[in-house]
């Protein structure tokens, strides 16, 4: 009787099914959709901690905006930005200059939890200070800190799109600043 089952089915084309073949790879083609879908999950997981806090950020960003000084007067800026990312650290480098006006920041932070802390330099102007605020995912909030200097600095990063807002207690009173990749 199996091998009349058999025969039949040769001559119809088609190959005799056992259930437990077909369970066997039911199971399988669900084996293989799990393996496949941890794969992707790791894998975009691994790559959001390989760029950390800091991750689409590194590169080189060029763009403007304003200066505000403390007599209220404001000036255009042309600035151009770098970013060093490295695990949870970060390098940058910000010059922005305006007809009559220029600062050179340099800043290396690191976010661990959320948390950045760091250390920051205006070399034009040979000051520096301390960094330290929160921020994940390309939005933070950080304060720069010096002998009689504050600056609070909010900076968000959206894909290629970046915005810099700084706001001062001193001559320089802030700049709000949008760069690109």
């Amino acid at each position: 009787m199996v091998h009349q089952r058999a025969s039949r089915a040769a001559v119809d084309g088609k190959l005799p099914v056992s259930k437990s073949s077909t369970g066997t790879f039911a199971y399988s083609r669900r084996l293989a959709f799990a393996a496949a879908a941890f794969f992707v999950t790791s894998t975009a997981v691994a790559h959001a901690q390989a760029g950390g806090a800091f991750a689409g950020m590194a590169g080189n960003w060029h763009g403007g905006g304003t200066v505000t000084l403390d007599d209220g007067s404001r000036e255009r800026l042309r600035c151009r930005a770098t970013y060093a990312v490295s695990g949870p650290g970060m390098d940058m480098v910000l010059i922005c200059a305006s007809d009559a006006y220029k600062f050179d920041l340099r800043a290396s932070v690191v976010s661990e939890a959320g948390n950045v802390t760091g250390t920051w330099s205006e070399t034009s102007r040979n000051v520096g200070g301390i960094v330290a605020g929160r921020g994940a995912a390309g939005n933070f909030q950080v304060v720069a800190s010096a002998a009689g200097f504050n600056a609070n600095i909010n900076l968000r990063t959206a894909g290629n799109k970046q915005t810099v807002a700084i706001r001062a207690d001193s001559v320089f009173r802030g700049a709000d600043i949008a760069l690109s990749k």
